[in-house]
């Protein structure tokens, strides 16, 4: 297959990391191949290199919380294909990512000669998903919470999660390196784009995004 492609492998155990970079080079040889350890290591990956063609992505490395990152993957960057390789493999949460825009969904648990057709799969632009998923998902189950945070801008975004964390307003300004009157304007624009009047209406419809550990 001919390939000048560029794909990103997001996951924070350095074992699957090597597993993945294997799978894909069996499925592409001359790929470029860039690695992420965690949510924010990709975000300043992907700035610098915005040719990215593939990103797999797993779900529970430093950052994700849940659904959370790959929800505002996709509202950040709506062209890249996204591919969820996770360890989480029940039926809802694979549902719950197809209709957060994920091309497809891979469960680490697959057999090598399985996990490098599912690339070929999806490096051919085709969605992926275990034998006995669905790839459509219930309308009625739409993503309405997931479509208002992925409009979120990435610093809005950061400042929503320390304000999950419980972090005070001064704190997230130091931590930040802005004024608290800037994170006040955060503030108010992220509860506007959310639809939510405070903090813990935010945190609570932040909260179904998450993916219950097993």
């Amino acid at each position: 297959m001919d390939s000048q492609f560029t794909i990103v492998i997001a996951d924070d155990h350095p074992l699957f990391r090597g597993a993945l970079y294997q799978a894909v080079h069996m499925a592409i040889s001359d790929a470029q191949l860039l690695e992420a350890d965690s949510i924010d290591s990709l975000r300043h990956l992907l700035g610098e290199h915005p040719e990215v063609d593939l990103l797999l992505l797993d779900l529970k490395m430093p950052g994700a919380n849940g659904f959370e990152g790959l929800a505002h993957l996709r509202g950040q960057y709506p062209d890249l294909p996204i591919v969820v390789v996770s360890a989480s493999e029940e039926p809802a949460i694979i549902q719950q990512v197809l209709r957060l825009g994920a091309l497809g969904f891979i469960p680490k648990s697959v057999p090598m000669k399985e996990l490098v057709n599912a690339l070929n799969t999806v490096i051919g632009g085709d969605n992926w998903v275990p034998e006995g998923i669905s790839l459509h998902a219930d309308a009625e189950d739409g993503p309405d919470f997931a479509s208002k945070l992925a409009s979120l801008t990435p610093q809005q975004y950061k400042v929503l999660i320390m304000l999950r964390d419980g972090s005070l307003n001064k704190q997230i300004a130091w931590e930040l390196n802005v004024s608290e009157a800037t994170i006040k304007a955060h503030i108010t624009a992220i509860f506007r784009k959310l639809g939510v009047k405070n903090r813990t209406q935010a945190v609570i419809a932040l909260q179904q995004l998450h993916i219950v550990e097993s």
